[in-house]
């Protein structure tokens, strides 16, 4: 991982409110290239209705700041909404990428969904990143970190001196992120963040959700540092004493209302089900198949 922040790119953040999420545009300044990272796409579970509200929104920036779009990234493949990935790469043209171990993730869900034709070899992105492994935003370079624990799947985009950490650390009043979904793992999930944490103190740090804690304003940025000081899930915390806390919380979450609904298309790269014989589209959703009910 980098040794040093190599430069500074231009974040803008945008904010999701029906699921915490943040969507992000990050920018070299020098070329006016840009990469966006985890977009959504929206859905309403009531009506089954989509739009791409919250994907025009960042076209529209990337089009008022001059920017070309050089990667759509998804950090990993989302349980919480749906990845607005495949709509931007219509868009821009631009390529989609992911981590590499999102085939693992495929092999889980295509046994979950009960789905023989779906294809596990990650062939829906256009670059599969591999831990380590450098890319760039226009001059400025960047670098992936595999950080699995969340999902098996799960990567850090480093680009200068900006992490986007996806849904491993949240702000420092919020905690970290579970580690009971199918795949998930709380002592993988430390160690991923011990990477994360080992970058310089300065680094600056980008939230994948904020749930606005005794009702502040959204938040999504932080820095090493202050994750290290101020965090209560890290700071002073040792791996037993984290994997403890975090299983013990995490038992008594009950599962995101659209996880069922979004990995479907999420381990597709954001694609929808194809159109069948009457030009309608369905989603497929497994009875029993997850633990978490919540039934209070």
């Amino acid at each position: 991982m980098p040794a040093a922040a190599t430069a500074r790119p231009d974040v803008k953040g945008f904010y999701e409110e029906r699921t915490g999420s943040i969507q992000y545009v990050v920018s070299d300044p020098l070329t006016k290239r840009c990469a966006i990272i985890d977009p959504v796409l929206d859905f309403d579970e009531k009506s089954g209705a989509t739009a791409t509200v919250q994907a025009d929104q960042i076209l529209d920036y990337v089009a008022g700041k001059g920017l070309t779009v050089e990667w759509i990234l998804d950090t990993h493949p989302h349980a919480d909404h749906f990845s607005a990935a495949a709509y931007l790469k219509e868009k821009t043209g631009a390529p989609t990428g992911i981590g590499s171990e999102v085939v693992r993730v495929q092999r889980l869900w295509k046994g979950i969904y009960n789905w023989p034709e779906l294809e596990t070899d990650g062939s829906q992105w256009d670059h599969l990143f591999a831990d380590g492994e450098r890319f760039s935003v226009g001059s400025i370079a960047g670098q992936v970190i595999y950080s699995p624990g969340h999902t098996l799947a799960s990567v850090t985009y480093v680009v200068g001196d900006a992490a986007f950490v996806h849904d491993t650390i949240f702000m420092p009043d919020s905690g970290t992120a579970r580690a009971d979904f199918p795949g998930g793992d709380a002592r993988q999930l430390w160690r991923s963040i011990s990477r994360i944490l080992a970058l310089p103190d300065e680094t600056r740090l980008f939230t994948g959700h904020d749930y606005q804690p005794d009702g502040r304003e959204a938040r999504w940025e932080s820095t090493v540092g202050e994750e290290k000081r101020s965090n209560p899930h890290l700071a002073g915390m040792t791996e037993d004493a984290f994997v403890e806390l975090r299983e013990a919380r995490d038992r008594t979450l009950p599962m995101p209302k659209l996880i069922l609904h979004a990995l479907q298309v999420n381990i597709r790269g954001g694609r929808l089900p194809e159109p069948e014989s009457n030009g309608a589209r369905y989603l497929k959703f497994p009875i029993n198949a997850l633990q978490g009910a919540a039934w209070d």
